[in-house]
This record gives C-alpha cells, sequence and structure tokens, in this order.
C-alpha cells in the first residue's frame, strides 16, 4: 500500500470512528475500513438452481455489496456526502439479483436492502421487484416509528396495490448483519417478515411471521445460520466464512408443500471480485463479465 492510499485509509478510520455514536461494538473499524472503503464494490456470482412451477430451473444469482452514504430523513443514497452532515449515516447496501428462465419466458428479481453500518438501527429501506413476460410487481419496506411501512404493487388483481405497517424484523437484513459481524444476528424465536421474493414467489399474505434462527460452526473458520419457519414451512439456510469479511459461500431455500413434498432452491458461489463497475460501462468492459462467469 503506497504512502497515499495510508493517508486515505487513515483520514477514513478517523472519519468513521468519530461517527460511531451508538456503537455497533462487534465492528473492527480498522478491519471493515481496509476491505469495504476501497471504493469498490464485492461482486459474488452464484450458480442458481431455482424451483419454480414444481420443476429445477439454473440460472444465475449476484450479490453485489458495497458501501454508501444513506439519508436518514428521505432513505435514499445522498448525493453530496459532504453536505448531508449529520443528515446521512453509513450503511452496507446489498443488491441482489435472481436471473433463470421457466420455458419460453425469463424471470428476473432483484432484492435491496440497506443497513447501518455504525447505527444500531433496523435496516431503514428494503426493496424488491420480480419481472417476467406476465407482468411485474414490486415492494418497499420503510422503517419509520419503530415499524416497516410497506407498500406493495402487483399486476394480480387480488394482490393489487397494498399499504400495511409491521412491527418486526425482517429476514433479508440477515445478509447484511453477516457481512458486518454474524455476531449481530441475534438467535431463538423471533418475529420475521420473510424474504420479499419469497413473498412473490409465495403470494402468501406479508406479515410478520414466527421463526428460530441458529447459529453453528461447521468446520475450521466455516459456519451456517438457519432460519425456520415452522407455520409457513420456509426453511432458510446461509454458510458463511466465519472470519473477516464474512463471506457468504452459499444459501438454500426449502419450502415445504401442504403435500409434505419439499421444493429447494440453492445457490453457490463461483466467483468474486471487488470491481468499481459504475466505472465499467463501456464495450471494452464486457470481457469483466466473462472472468465473473456472467
Amino acid at each position: 500500500m503506497n504512502m497515499k492510499n495510508l493517508f486515505n485509509l487513515g483520514l477514513i478510520l478517523f472519519i468513521f470512528s468519530s461517527c460511531n455514536s451508538t456503537g455497533r461494538k462487534a465492528i473492527d473499524e480498522e478491519q471493515f475500513a481496509s476491505h469495504w472503503y476501497q471504493n469498490k464494490a464485492e461482486i459474488n456470482v452464484f450458480e442458481l438452481k431455482q424451483m419454480r412451477y414444481g420443476e429445477e430451473r439454473d440460472g444465475n444469482a449476484v450479490m453485489i455489496f458495497v458501501t454508501e452514504d444513506f439519508s436518514k430523513r428521505k432513505q435514499v443514497k445522498v448525493d453530496d456526502p459532504s453536505a448531508a452532515g449529520k443528515g446521512a449515516i453509513k450503511v452496507m447496501k446489498l443488491n441482489m439479483t435472481r436471473d433463470f428462465v421457466t420455458g419460453v419466458y425469463p424471470y428476473h428479481t432483484m432484492l435491496s436492502v440497506f443497513t447501518p453500518v455504525y447505527d444500531d438501527l433496523s435496516s431503514p429501506k428494503i426493496t424488491a421487484s420480480m419481472t417476467e413476460w406476465c407482468g411485474q410487481s414490486f415492494a418497499q419496506l420503510n422503517w419509520k416509528n419503530n415499524k416497516y411501512q410497506a407498500k406493495l404493487f402487483s399486476y394480480f388483481e387480488m394482490e393489487g396495490d397494498q399499504e400495511l405497517a409491521i412491527s418486526s424484523m425482517a429476514e433479508d437484513e440477515i445478509f447484511n448483519l453477516i457481512r458486518l459481524n454474524p455476531d449481530l444476528v441475534p438467535t431463538g424465536h423471533k418475529k420475521l417478515i420473510p424474504s420479499l421474493i419469497f413473498n412473490r414467489f409465495s403470494h402468501i399474505p406479508l406479515d410478520a411471521e414466527s421463526a428460530v434462527i441458529s447459529k453453528r460452526k461447521t468446520g475450521s473458520n466455516q459456519a451456517e445460520i438457519e432460519v425456520i419457519y415452522e407455520e409457513i414451512g420456509r426453511k432458510l439456510l446461509i454458510k458463511y466464512v466465519d472470519a473477516f469479511p464474512y463471506e457468504i459461500m452459499s444459501w438454500q431455500e426449502t419450502l415445504t408443500k401442504e403435500d409434505g413434498t419439499e421444493e429447494v432452491t440453492s445457490a453457490v458461489r463461483k466467483s468474486v471480485q471487488m470491481l468499481d463497475y459504475w466505472r465499467k460501462n463501456g464495450l471494452q468492459d464486457e470481457s469483466f463479465r466473462k472472468s465473473l462467469g456472467l
């Protein structure tokens, strides 16, 4: 690391140590900054086996983790962090996509989760969308007044446009909490809002559901977190490296249907890169997709 980079890292550490007011004490700031404040995103590509309409579909899933400055009031990315001052917080952002085909037509899903790095608060915003040839749907959760204000939009008549409030933690936040530090993931019996993507696939009304979260070591620097919802027949299993930066190696969703049969969706990581992808938008940059396995 050259002297300029050392200086920039030191400046970052000073700024964010002074901002750590509520103190997620599980985060080692020096270690965290060395990986996440490079002005790059971590792009993880997974081989996806997605169950849909009773059959397993091959596809790709991508998890993009990056830190950015986020407006507390507007709950959007700030354009000018220096001007935002105390009105902004640092967040870990996850953008997660799934792409697969059912017969003749394609599916594309996207989940976005914004989780405070230093403030011990619920993720202020979570959004999810699904597009396929039949139509599209969109969901947005905003954390306000100690609950999620949810807005749901769908092309299905029985779902239509909805607004509701749910006072509960969201399952989708767990991925970001693992990346910050797995110690931040609560365990035991909890009320959780199931994955918004699961909600779109299952059409189960969105609400807080009873769940049990467990965490266990599975080997040297290997661990997993499991979330089980008995009432709705859902299980999520996330396997990760139990050492900073806590990389997610695979995840698996199991849906137990009313007749007892199980449908298993799985994703196993096949590549990872730190990349300032937003600057790689020329035709010559398409080679990066090949190196990522896309």
